[in-house]
C-alpha cells in the first residue's frame, strides 16, 4: 500500500509520464494535452518533454519578477523573505566551510601516500589497463604537450596505458598537425596511442564534445576487440584536453577501483584543480576557477549527492552497456551518470577520490576574450540544467526499453529518485537567484517602503539585520581566501612575493564574479531551455604565456 502510494506521488510530481497499475493517473499534465477533431488525446512525447524544459526557466523567473514586483507592492513580505533567505544562506555558508575543511584535510592526507605501493599488494593488478580519452578541437601541441607530459610522468607502468586522442574533421588543419607532433614526441611511449578524427556533421549528433568522444570510443573498441582486453580490465578516464592528471593518479585511482566490490557499478571523480596557468591569469579568472573547485570539494565529501563533472573515470564495461557518451547532450560529463544511473535501476554511485587533476584557467589573449570565454563556459556548466527534463522523463517510467533489454525503473527507491532530482533542481535555481536576491533585490523593499514603513521598528532595524547577516556570510570568502594559498602551485621564480598578497585580496571580486559569471549565465542557460533556444557546445579558448 504505502509502494503505490509513493508511486502516485511520484507519478503527479512527474507530470503524468507514467501510468500506474489499472489506471491512467490524472494530474496537471492532462490540462496540456491537445485535443484533436475527434477529442482524443493527441500530446506527444516532444510536447511533453518540451514542458518539463520549460519548468526551471519558470520556476527562476517567477522568483525574480515576483520578487521585482512585491518589493512595490508588499515591499513588508519581500524583507520577511528576505531575511529568512539569508539566514537559510548564512547555514549555507557555514555548512560550505565545513565540508570545504574535511575534504582539504582528506586531499592532504591521500595526496601523501604512496598508492602504486599499495597498488602493487593487490592480487592481478598488473591486469588493467587504463584507457584514456583526450578529445580536442582547436588546442595547440603546445596545450596537449603537458597533457602528455603529465601522463608520462606519471608513477604507474605507461605500458598499461592505452591513449585516445580524438581530434575534429571540422577543425582539419589544427587536427593534423597536433596529432602528428603527439604521435611523434609520444606514439611509443604507451602500449598504445590511438589517433581518431570525427567526422563532421553525422546523423543525430550535436557538434559537441561528447558526439566526438563517442566517435573515439567506437573506434578504440575496435582495437579493444582485435586484442581481446576484457572489457571487466579497462578503467576509462575521460579527460579535458588541458587535464593534467598527479603522478599518483592512475596509482589512486587502480587502488579506488581495484578494491571496490561493485568497481563496474560507479564513476570515480577526482578534485579539479585549474592551477596549469593560474599565476599568470586575471584575478576573476582565479576567483571564477576556484569557486568551482571549492564546489567540488565539498560535494566531494557527500558522495551521494556527487555527479560526475569535467575531468573523471568509469568502468569501461559501464560504458560499452550505456553505448558510450550521449553524441546530442552538451553536459555529457555529468550526463553519463544518469545514463549508467537509470541502465542499472540506481544501482550505480560515484566514488570521491581525494587526487587532483589540474587544467587551465580561462585565459585568451586579450581581456575582453578572456570575460567572454569565461562567460561562455559558465553558461556551458549553467546547461546542466538540461538534466532536469531527462530525469524527469527517464524516472517516471515504469518500463524502460533499451538495446540491451528492459529496466524497471520503478524499482529505484522513490527517494533515491527524489533525492537526485531535487539536488540537481535545488542546486540550479539557487546558482541562477541567490546572487541576484541577496546582493542586489534585497535593498529594493528598503527603498521602496521607507515611505509607509518607515518609522516602524522592524522597518529600521531590518537593514542592520541584514548586514550582519551578510557580513556573517563572508566567512565562506575568507575561508576560500586562505585555503587557495594552500592549493596554489609553486611560485614561478619570475614572480614577485608581491602576489600573494594579490592573490588574497582577489576574493573582493567574489560578489561581482556570483553575480555576472554565475547568476547570469545561469539565467541565460535556464530562459534557453525554457523558450527551447537549445544551447551549442562553446569550446573554451586555451592560451598560455
Amino acid at each position: 500500500m504505502a509502494k503505490k502510494r509513493e508511486e502516485a506521488i511520484l507519478s503527479f510530481f512527474f507530470f503524468g509520464l507514467t501510468k500506474m497499475p489499472g489506471k491512467t493517473t490524472m494530474n496537471i499534465a492532462n490540462l496540456f494535452y491537445l485535443k484533436g477533431k475527434r477529442g482524443k488525446n493527441t500530446m506527444t512525447d516532444h510536447t511533453k518533454y518540451r514542458i518539463l524544459e520549460m519548468i526551471p526557466g519558470t520556476l527562476l523567473w517567477t522568483t525574480l519578477i515576483g520578487a521585482l514586483a512585491l518589493s512595490f507592492l508588499k515591499p513588508l513580505w519581500v524583507i520577511y523573505f528576505i531575511i529568512i533567505f539569508c539566514t537559510y544562506w548564512l547555514f549555507r555558508v557555514f555548512y560550505f566551510v565545513t565540508y570545504l575543511v574535511i575534504s582539504w584535510r582528506r586531499l592532504r592526507r591521500d595526496i601523501n601516500k604512496d598508492w602504486l605501493v599499495e597498488t602493487k599488494q593487490l592480487p592481478n593488478w598488473e591486469s588493467y589497463y587504463h584507457l584514456i580519452f583526450l578529445p580536442f578541437s582547436t588546442e595547440s601541441d603546445k596545450v596537449l604537450r603537458t597533457t602528455f607530459q603529465s601522463l608520462v610522468d606519471s608513477n604507474y607502468p605507461l605500458e598499461k596505458m592505452i591513449v585516445v586522442l580524438a581530434g575534429e574533421e571540422r577543425k582539419m588543419d589544427v587536427f593534423k598537425s597536433t596529432s602528428e607532433a603527439m604521435q611523434k614526441e609520444f606514439g611509443d611511449r604507451f602500449h598504445k596511442l590511438i589517433i581518431t578524427c570525427h567526422p563532421d556533421n553525422l546523423p543525430g549528433e550535436i557538434k559537441a564534445k561528447g558526439a566526438n568522444a563517442y566517435w573515439a570510443a567506437l573506434k578504440s573498441k575496435e582495437y579493444i576487440d582485435e586484442e581481446k582486453i576484457p572489457y571487466e580490465k579497462i578503467i576509462v578516464s575521460y579527460f579535458d584536453s588541458d587535464t593534467c592528471v598527479h603522478r599518483q593518479y592512475f596509482a589512486y585511482l587502480s587502488y579506488k577501483y581495484i578494491t571496490n566490490p561493485k568497481r563496474e557499478r560507479a564513476a570515480y571523480q577526482p578534485v579539479a584543480f585549474y592551477n596549469n596557468n593560474i599565476w599568470d591569469s586575471l584575478a576573476l579568472m582565479r576567483v571564477v576557477a576556484f569557486g568551482t573547485t571549492f564546489w567540488l570539494l565539498t560535494e566531494l565529501s557527500k558522495p551521494e549527492r556527487l555527479f560526475t563533472f569535467s575531468s573523471h573515470s568509469i568502468s569501461y564495461k559501464a560504458l560499452i552497456d550505456v553505448d558510450f557518451w550521449q553524441k546530442d547532450a552538451v553536459t555529457d560529463d555529468s550526463r553519463i551518470f544518469l545514463q549508467c544511473f537509470i541502465r542499472y535501476g540506481g544501482d550505480f554511485e560515484v566514488i570521491p577520490m581525494y587526487m587532483p587533476v589540474s587544467m587551465d584557467t580561462v585565459m585568451a589573449e586579450n581581456i575582453w576574450s578572456s570575460l567572454k570565454n569565461l562567460y561562455k563556459q559558465q553558461r556551458r556548466w549553467a546547461w546542466g540544467v538540461e538534466h532536469f527534463p531527462y530525469m524527469v522523463w527517464y524516472f517516471s517510467k515504469g518500463i524502460l526499453k533499451t538495446n540491451t533489454g528492459e529496466i524497471a525503473v520503478s524499482k529505484i527507491p522513490f527517494l533515491k529518485r527524489f533525492k537526485y532530482l531535487w539536488n540537481l533542481t535545488e542546486g540550479m535555481y539557487s546558482w541562477a537567484t541567490a546572487p541576484i536576491l541577496i546582493f542586489i533585490l534585497s535593498r529594493l523593499p528598503l527603498w521602496t517602503g521607507r515611505e509607509q514603513f518607515g518609522s516602524t521598528v522592524f522597518f529600521q532595524t531590518a537593514p542592520v539585520v541584514l548586514e550582519w547577516l551578510l557580513t556573517g556570510a563572508m566567512v565562506g570568502m575568507f575561508a576560500s581566501a586562505i585555503l587557495f594559498l594552500f592549493l596554489l602551485p609553486p611560485k614561478p621564480v619570475q614572480k614577485n612575493y608581491l602576489y600573494y598578497i594579490v592573490m588574497v585580496f582577489q576574493w573582493i571580486f567574489l560578489p561581482i564574479a556570483l553575480i555576472f559569471f554565475g547568476s547570469i549565465p545561469a539565467i541565460e542557460a535556464q530562459t534557453r531551455l525554457m523558450i527551447g533556444k537549445h544551447l551549442g557546445f562553446a569550446v573554451t579558448e586555451k592560451a598560455r604565456k
